[in-house]
C-alpha cells in the first residue's frame, strides 16, 4: 500500500513539473472613449464631430502567447493576437482573425529567438514604443505621424522570418525578411495585365535594427523597406492627408523605405525623448517624395497614479510633393489600478503647403483618417478626447 502511495505521489510530482514547463497566457487591451474634433465636415452642416472612438491610447486586442521548455535553455514559443473595434465588435487589420500578430518559433537563452509568421518590423519594435509620443503617452494613435507611413505603430510584415537577439548588457538587435510568396517575385514585383498596363503585383519587405537601454538612457535605430506596399494584404498606407503621389497604372508606390533614430532619458520622475524618421515613397515612374518627421516630448509622474505628457512634431514633405505640418500633443493619465486607467488628451495640427492646386490639409490620426477634412479643406484640426483603458 505504501508503495502505491509513493508511486502515485511521484507521478503527481512529475506531472506538475511537466505542466510547469509549458504555459499559455490569455491577454488583451480594451480602449474606448469619446472624441471631439473641429473641421471634420464632409458635406453640408456643422463641421464639429462628436464620436465614439476605439483604440486611441492603444489598439484594442486580445491574444494568446505560449512557451514550452525544451531543455538546455531552448524554448518553443508562439503568439496569436487579434485586433478588434470595441464599438461594433468587428475585426481590425482588414478583417484578419489574427491580424496583429501570428507567429511561432524557437528561442535560446543568451542567443535570441527565430520566429516565423506575421510580425512587427523593427521600426515598430524599437522606435514606435520607446521614443515617440504615441508610444510613451496615452496620446497614442492620435500622436503617431500621419497614417503611420514611417511604420512606428502598425508595421506588420506578412510571411516573415525574424531573428531577435537576446539582451547583451542592454544591447538588442535583429533582422527580418518578409517573402512575397509569388513565383518570380522574390524581391517584390508589379504584374502586367492583358492590355499591358501595370496592375497588382507582389509585396516583399525587410527590416533590421538595434536598441540600447541601460538605466535611464535608451537609444535605438531601425530601417524598414517595403516593396510594392499597396500589394500587401492588408495594404500598407502610403497616403498623407490629401497628398496625391505620382503613380503608374494601379502599381502605385514601388518602394516605401523608412529609417529612424530615437533617444530617451529619464531624470527622476520625468522622461524626455526625441525621434527622427525619414521615409521615401518612390513611384514606379516619376520623382520620389520624402517625408521627414522631427519629434520631441516629455512626461512627468506627479504621483504613482497621475502622469502628464506633452509632445511636438514637425513633419515635412520634399521632392515631388512639398509642404509641412506642425502638431502639438497634450495628455493626462490617471491609473485607477495596475490594469485600468482613465485619460484625457488634446491635439492640434496645422498644415502648410500645396498639393498641386490644393492646399495641404490637416489629418489627426495614424493608420486611418480618424477625421475627414475633405469637405472643408481645412489646414488645421483640434481634437479632444476622454477615454478608459483596461488591460487583462
Amino acid at each position: 500500500m505504501n508503495k502505491k502511495v509513493l508511486t502515485a505521489a511521484t507521478l503527481a510530482v512529475f506531472a506538475t513539473a511537466a505542466h510547469a514547463q509549458s504555459s499559455v497566457t490569455l491577454y488583451g487591451v480594451i480602449d474606448a472613449g469619446i472624441s471631439y474634433v473641429n473641421n471634420s465636415k464632409s458635406g453640408t452642416g456643422s463641421d464639429k464631430l462628436f464620436k465614439y472612438d476605439d483604440g486611441v491610447a492603444q489598439g484594442s486586442r486580445w491574444g494568446l502567447r505560449g512557451t514550452e521548455d525544451l531543455g538546455g535553455g531552448l524554448k518553443a514559443l508562439f503568439v496569436l493576437e487579434s485586433g478588434f473595434n470595441s464599438g461594433n465588435g468587428t475585426l481590425g487589420q482588414g478583417g484578419a482573425m489574427f491580424g496583429r500578430q501570428a507567429y511561432v518559433g524557437l528561442s535560446q537563452n543568451n542567443v535570441g529567438s527565430l520566429t516565423f509568421g506575421r510580425q512587427y518590423s523593427f521600426s515598430t519594435d524599437y522606435l514606435g514604443g520607446n521614443y515617440s509620443t504615441g508610444g510613451q503617452t496615452v496620446a497614442g494613435n492620435y500622436a503617431y505621424h500621419i497614417n503611420d507611413v514611417d511604420q512606428l505603430t502598425s508595421s506588420r510584415i506578412n510571411n516573415s522570418v525574424k531573428f531577435s537577439s537576446a539582451n547583451f548588457s542592454g544591447l538588442t538587435f535583429g533582422a527580418m525578411y518578409g517573402f512575397s510568396n509569388q513565383a518570380g517575385g522574390f524581391a517584390g514585383s508589379p504584374a502586367t495585365g492583358a492590355t499591358g498596363a501595370t496592375v497588382a503585383g507582389s509585396s516583399r519587405a525587410y527590416s533590421f535594427g538595434a536598441n540600447y537601454a541601460n538605466g535611464p538612457f535608451g537609444l535605438g535605430v531601425a530601417y524598414t523597406d517595403i516593396r510594392y506596399p499597396g500589394q500587401a494584404s492588408p495594404a500598407f498606407s502610403t497616403s498623407l492627408a490629401n497628398v496625391t503621389f505620382p503613380t503608374l497604372g494601379s502599381g502605385q508606390i514601388q518602394d516605401l523605405r523608412t529609417v529612424g533614430v530615437g533617444g530617451r532619458y529619464a531624470i527622476g520622475a520625468a522622461t524626455l525623448w526625441a525621434l527622427y524618421t525619414n521615409t521615401r515613397l518612390a513611384p514606379i515612374s516619376g520623382q520620389s517624395t520624402t517625408f521627414a518627421a522631427y519629434e520631441a516630448g516629455a512626461k512627468y509622474a506627479f504621483t504613482p497614479a497621475i502622469t502628464a505628457g506633452a509632445g511636438y512634431t514637425y513633419m515635412h514633405l520634399s521632392g515631388a510633393n512639398t509642404g509641412h505640418w506642425n502638431q502639438v500633443n497634450l495628455s493626462a493619465d490617471y491609473a485607477l489600478s495596475k490594469r485600468t486607467d482613465v485619460y484625457a488628451l488634446g491635439i492640434y495640427q496645422i498644415a502648410s503647403g500645396h498639393n498641386g492646386t490644393q492646399d495641404l490639409q490637416a489629418q489627426i490620426g495614424s493608420s486611418t483618417s480618424y477625421f475627414n477634412t475633405s469637405g472643408t479643406g481645412a489646414d488645421n484640426q483640434l481634437a479632444f478626447r476622454v477615454g478608459i483603458r483596461h488591460k487583462f
